[in-house]
This record gives structure tokens, C-alpha cells and sequence, in this order.
């Protein structure tokens, strides 16, 4: 599909506020081209992301601990085809939860009944998993499934082979039978700009594009944290 160009469809705009200036509008418009072409490109890496070839095969059967008692891997998926684990910092030698991390579950609390539509979410972490319930009573999450990963194999295998205290996002995927990898976000300190903190592209947490959105911006030195 031929599209039209975005400085066009963005002269074409006709919104106008009040006492605004021409310097103002001559800017806006500018800028509504390159969002024009930023959700064009967010369309492009999407498709690319949809294109990959088969991830690896998924071929140990991992354990885990939930709030009902041990599952398999497998029975993640429940009845859908795509699975989604995040696996949060919340490991036996940390004293509490992630801020970032709990600032980012906090955003999907309410997320899930939809995202469950769709795909099998879950959320994994090294400590017990009586610990892993009673923080998430103590924030008032009722939703998202929490599970622990006692053993550490499957955090060995797909989030860090030191078994690193670290988050990390997966998606897998069960084909014909066939438990595969499909993505996972790869970007952090190595990939960042200079000056930049390290982050991946799409911002799971919402908090950041709404921040993108205000004159001040998402800062430098500031980090989601509350007397949780």
C-alpha cells in the first residue's frame, strides 16, 4: 500500500486551540509528521516481530510453584496458543520488590482480563512463592498470576544463565503441538544511546509514553518508587 506522505496528511490538520501562535502551529505540524512517521515505523518493527522465523524448541518441561500448587511449562499456556512470562525482580536475596518492576505489574493489574483474551500472561520470580502471594496481597493484586521458579531452571535457560536477579519479558509460542520461543526484548545497557537509560522499544510500562507526553518528559535521574 502506497501511503501519503506525512507531511501532508500533517498540513492537512485542522486542529487549532486557543491564542495559539503561528510559531506554535508551524511546530506542531512539524512534529505531528515525524508521530505520523514514528507510528508508521512502530507498524514496520511490529510486522518484523510477526515475521521471525520459528524460535527455538522449548524441550525441558520446566516446574513451578503457583498460588494453587506445582505446574508445568505446558500448562502455563492454559487454552491459548501464545505465552507471555515476565520474570520480575523479586529473587530470596532481594529485601523487597522492584520499584520499576512493581510499577510496571501495577500497570498490567487491570490489564489482564484482557490480555487473557488473547494469550496466557504470567509473572515469575525466584523467591518462594508464599513470598511471591503475600507481596502481591500486600499491593492489592488480584489479577495477574505469579508463580515461582524454585528450581531456577527455566531463569537459567531464558533470562540470565548466572541466575541474576534481572526482569526479562518472553514470548513463546505452541504450534501443532510444538513449544517454541518467539521473542523476547533483548535491549538494555549494551544497546542504550549514550546518555540514555536503558530501556526497550516498545515502553511496556505505560508510565513512560504518558511522561513523553509533558514538557518536563521522563527525566534523567527519576525512578518510579512509592512507601509501598
Amino acid at each position: 500500500m502506497e501511503l501519503k506522505p506525512a507531511a501532508d496528511l500533517a498540513n492537512a490538520n485542522g486542529a487549532r486551540y486557543p491564542n495559539e501562535s503561528e510559531a506554535y502551529r508551524r511546530a506542531r505540524t512539524a512534529l505531528l509528521a515525524e508521530e505520523i512517521e514514528l507510528r508508521r515505523h512502530i507498524e514496520r518493527v511490529a510486522a518484523m516481530r510477526r515475521a521471525l522465523p520459528p524460535g527455538g524448541e522449548v524441550r525441558d518441561d520446566y516446574r513451578f510453584d503457583g498460588e494453587s500448587g506445582p505446574v508445568s511449562f505446558k500448562q502455563l499456556f492454559g487454552d491459548k496458543q501464545t505465552l507471555v512470562i515476565y520474570s520480575y525482580m523479586f529473587g530470596p536475596q532481594r529485601k523487597a520488590l522492584c520499584p520499576m518492576c512493581t510499577s510496571l505489574m501495577g500497570a498490567w493489574e487491570n490489564q489482564v482480563a484482557y490480555l487473557e483474551q488473547r494469550m496466557a500472561f504470567v509473572c515469575i520470580a525466584r523467591s518462594p512463592i508464599e513470598r511471591l502471594t503475600a507481596a502481591k496481597e500486600a499491593l492489592g493484586w488480584h489479577k495477574l498470576k505469579v508463580y515461582s521458579d524454585s528450581s531456577g531452571d527455566f531463569t537459567r535457560d531464558y533470562v540470565s544463565a548466572e541466575d541474576a536477579d534481572i526482569p526479562a519479558y518472553n514470548v513463546f509460542t505452541r504450534r501443532d503441538g510444538t513449544i517454541r520461543h518467539f521473542w523476547s526484548s533483548e535491549m538494555g545497557a549494551g544497546t542504550a544511546d549514550p546518555g540514555q537509560d536503558p530501556r526497550g522499544a516498545p515502553d511496556l510500562d505505560p508510565l513512560w509514553t504518558l511522561l513523553d507526553t509533558t514538557p518536563e518528559g521522563r527525566g534523567s535521574d527519576w525512578y518510579p518508587k512509592l512507601n509501598y
